[in-house]
């Protein structure tokens, strides 16, 4: 490993013009992270392009010609081949990579962490793997509930807000949605089907099993940063035609008796919650109200009408450029601050 610089860790951004890349450079600013220097990274189409940052003007270079001798820290916002192209090439250099795609996810020598669950898999690893922001989003009231209940069974419904397709997601729901307003027909490229005042229930690929790959990554990473594999969990995925945060129902079946009221406190003293839960008050979570926030939204806490005092359900909304990805990746490299 690097000695760490006086001065901080020396980080880059590889995907610095995307969604994600943005997100980092934001996050990184707003949580001080005591870094020494920051350099951008994307494709060559953007190579050489200045560009306004929290860190002030910078040059974005070429991902693919990085020299990753002079980088203590990368965040991996890239997807594809690339990631796999390029993790051995920065982590032999000394480099502790922290990568937002899928492809270091399930594999078994890689930690896949989110850090106020399982922080202590990261071990001596040089190369961490970032959670699906639909899994993250769900992670710490479910830990929360499997650490004092078990979970007996978890039964999720998501609704995931366009820029879970990156950018261009965004940018067709803005664009669609005027042309339908305009009296025009709504029409779709980065969607299976429009999406302005329409709901897609299928995100990624269908597999063998009829779920899609979207659905059965909440149920591998939950398992596996769980550390428990036997957890029954079934997840429907639906794309919703807002720009940001993901939401998401959640029915689960306990091991022990449950108490809404008890959960409602333990959830108020957890890291990474924000409890939103006085249906007296019409307060409870929304994207309108968790975009932009680095917590988790949790509320419409109750007890199941199906599993009774074995049962509760639940309704969260997180924030899926931070809490899934971004603000995740960063608190990550805080966790590792003491290793450069």
């Amino acid at each position: 490993m690097k000695t760490k610089n006086k001065n901080g860790p020396r980080v880059g951004i590889f995907g610095a013009t995307g969604a994600v890349g943005k997100e980092l450079q934001k996050v990184l600013h707003d949580r001080k992270f005591p870094l020494s220097s920051i350099r951008l990274f994307a494709s060559e189409r953007s190579a050489g392009k200045t560009v306004e940052t929290p860190f002030g003007k910078k040059t974005i270079e070429n991902a693919n010609n990085a020299d990753y001798s002079g980088i203590d820290i990368a965040f991996f916002a890239i997807g594809g081949g690339w990631p796999k192209e390029n993790a051995k090439k920065a982590t032999d250099a000394g480099c502790i990579v922290i990568d937002n795609s899928s492809t270091f996810r399930y594999d078994d020598t890689v930690p896949l962490v989110v850090p106020e669950i399982n922080a202590g898999s990261i071990g001596s690893s040089r190369l961490i793997a970032n959670p699906n922001c639909t899994t993250a989003i769900a992670a710490i009231p479910l830990w929360v509930i499997y650490k004092n209940y078990g979970l007996k069974k978890v039964i999720i419904s998501t609704y995931q807000a366009t820029s879970g397709a990156g950018a261009e997601g965004m940018e067709e729901l803005v664009r669609e949605t005027r042309n339908y307003l305009e009296g025009k027909e709504a029409g779709h490229e980065v969607f299976q089907y429009p999406i302005a005042f329409n709901l897609i229930p299928h995100i990624d690929k269908f597999q063998d099993n009829d779920y899609t790959k979207e659905e059965m990554k909440v149920v591998w990473e939950t398992r596996k940063i769980f550390g428990d594999q036997k957890i029954p969990l079934s997840c429907t995925c639906v794309r919703i035609p807002t720009m940001r945060v993901h939401s998401e129902s959640i029915v689960v079946e306990t091991e022990k008796p449950v108490d809404p009221a008890e959960l409602r406190d333990i959830l108020r003293k957890t890291a990474g919650v924000t409890v939103k839960d006085d249906i007296t008050k019409n307060i409870y979570p929304m994207p309108l109200t968790a975009t932009g926030k680095y917590d988790v939204e949790v509320g419409r806490i109750r007890q199941s009408l199906i599993f009774g005092r074995h049962g509760i359900e639940f309704f969260v909304c997180g924030d899926q450029l931070l809490r899934g990805a971004a603000s995740n990746a960063v608190q990550i490299a805080e966790a590792m601050l003491s290793r450069l």
